[in-house]
């Protein structure tokens, strides 16, 4: 690869790595006025190097003070220093490369051309790259940007013609981008900045290889900033071949779970699992229920229905429109509980979870951590429980060690009055409606008689003539179990 120029920003002197330790785990997505520290002078953007545009931008939205990960790396960001941040998800690093990109850009002047992106930020998943245009795109209006996101599972039409109409950022993931390049409707090389967010997931997904592709047809001086929970071997190669003399900033690994998080290992029979889970889910609040395959996720969340607790299910075998629509009936509390394999458990920010509940122990600590930072988000509290069953027990007590967690181990069944106290309040089940009548068989007009038609299953496994799912929220629960892809027979770990 030919060697990196120099950015034709004036470079900072070169800088030692420091180290930040936010007070708790705060959001990495659109911002709230609850997720800023409260009690600094308003001016704490405008201090870091922003243009006033973008700082009045973000006070209009009630956003004043930065968080430390941000206080570290938008300097150097600014100053066209390729930077590698290191720290967990949930720590504010959206705006600590979106805010330095947009100022970045609007100074350069180079106007937008068709197909050919001046920023570029790579995200593993759809839901993460809609989650940062949710932040990126109000921000980039103020400084009289275009942005554009691409990511398969939807049709091609709009983001061609997005691309033609030319963009300032794009947030893309891997595949489709490269399948855009690949029919001639991008060109990455007049990309002036590109962002990898949560390289380490990208590693765990396989996605590596495509994204050096996509990297290398970036224009070798270009600044680039990588965002990363860890840097697992794959990740180190894509620092070394691509970063140029990057400055590190590392979240604090003490500050990897929040201290307002409890854990709990509930050590059960595995006939006693799902009342136990209709127990949990049935309490007050919101709830994330991880399984580990998008089978499983898929069966689960349609006996949850089935048994009174409204909920949605969000995995890889979901169209988009039916991830897009699920997820959005958590987040506006239509439903309250979300079924997920661990395509949840990174970039997805939704306020209040009080309850993670892994119902499948995740294989390794890192995406326990992950799954977990779900609840206990911008200094609230939360529960995570993990169930376990006596041949599991053993790895997950190896699993919350390597996680650096103290969590507290009972042995329970189902009632056990541990349930009320970890997962408080009344509990609440919707009653299903009476069950319909069967269709009765039609004669055919050539006076034989046809098969009765076998009556239609509902979104929660039911047939008519058998309990179907409960009416009001639990009824739109059943709803969004459709839009699944079909032809998939085989249970595959979850994406």
């Amino acid at each position: 690869m030919a060697a990196r120029r120099p950015s034709s920003t004036t470079s900072r002197p070169s800088t030692p790595s420091r180290v930040a330790s936010p007070p708790g785990a705060q959001s990495s997505g659109a911002a709230s006025k609850a997720e800023q520290p409260a009690g600094k002078a308003q001016s704490g953007f405008a201090q870091l190097g922003l243009p006033t545009a973008l700082v009045a931008a973000l006070s209009g939205q009630g956003i004043t003070s930065p968080f430390p990960v941000q206080q570290l790396t938008i300097p150097d960001a600014l100053a066209g220093r390729d930077v590698l941040g290191k720290g967990q998800t949930g720590s504010g690093k959206t705006y600590a490369f979106v805010l330095p990109m947009l100022a970045r850009l609007a100074a350069s002047g180079r106007p937008r051309r068709p197909g050919r992106p001046r920023g570029l930020i790579l995200a593993p998943t759809r839901e993460l790259a809609d989650q940062i245009d949710a932040s990126l795109a109000p921000l980039a209006k103020a400084m009289s940007l275009r942005t554009l996101v691409v990511y398969g599972g939807v049709g091609h039409g709009r983001q061609i013609k997005g691309l033609r109409d030319g963009v300032d950022v794009l947030v893309a993931c891997p595949g489709r981008l490269a399948d855009h390049i690949d029919a001639g409707h991008a060109d990455l090389r007049d990309v002036e900045i590109t962002v990898i967010d949560e390289a380490d997931h990208m590693s765990d997904l396989g996605f590596l290889p495509g994204v050096r592709r996509l990297l290398e047809q970036t224009p070798a001086g270009g600044q680039r900033l990588l965002f990363s929970a860890t840097l697992d071997a794959g990740v180190d190669v894509l620092v070394r071949r691509f970063l140029h003399q990057p400055v590190r900033h590392t979240v604090d690994a003490a500050q990897q779970v929040a201290p307002a998080m409890d854990h709990h290992v509930l050590h059960l029979e595995a006939q006693d699992r799902f009342s136990v889970l209709v127990d949990l889910t049935s309490a007050p609040g919101r709830s994330v229920v991880f399984t580990r395959t998008k089978y499983g996720a898929k069966a689960l969340a349609r006996k949850l229905v089935a048994a009174g607790v409204p909920a949605v299910e969000l995995h890889g075998n979901l169209g988009q429109t039916a991830r897009t629509r699920n997820l959005g009936a958590f987040s506006d509390g239509t439903v309250n509980t979300l079924v997920a394999t661990d395509i949840a458990a990174r970039g997805i920010h939704v306020d209040d979870v009080a309850l993670v509940i892994h119902a499948d122990p995740p294989l390794e600590h890192k995406a326990y951590l992950h799954r977990s930072g779900r609840t206990a988000r911008a200094g609230a509290a939360g529960t995570v429980i993990t169930l376990a069953t006596d041949d599991q027990l053993g790895q997950v007590r190896d699993l919350t060690r390597k996680a650096g967690v103290k969590s507290t181990t009972t042995r329970i069944k189902a009632g056990h009055p541990l349930l009320a106290e970890i997962a408080p309040g009344d509990r609440s089940l919707a009653a299903p409606p009476p069950p319909a009548a069967a269709t009765p068989a039609a004669p055919s007009s050539r006076g034989r008689r046809r098969r009765p038609a076998r009556p239609a299953a509902d979104s929660a496994g039911t047939r008519a003539g058998q309990p179907s799912a409960p009416s009001g929220a639990a009824a739109f629960s059943a709803r969004t179990h459709g839009g699944s892809r079909r032809g998939r027979r085989r249970p595959a770990a979850g994406s």
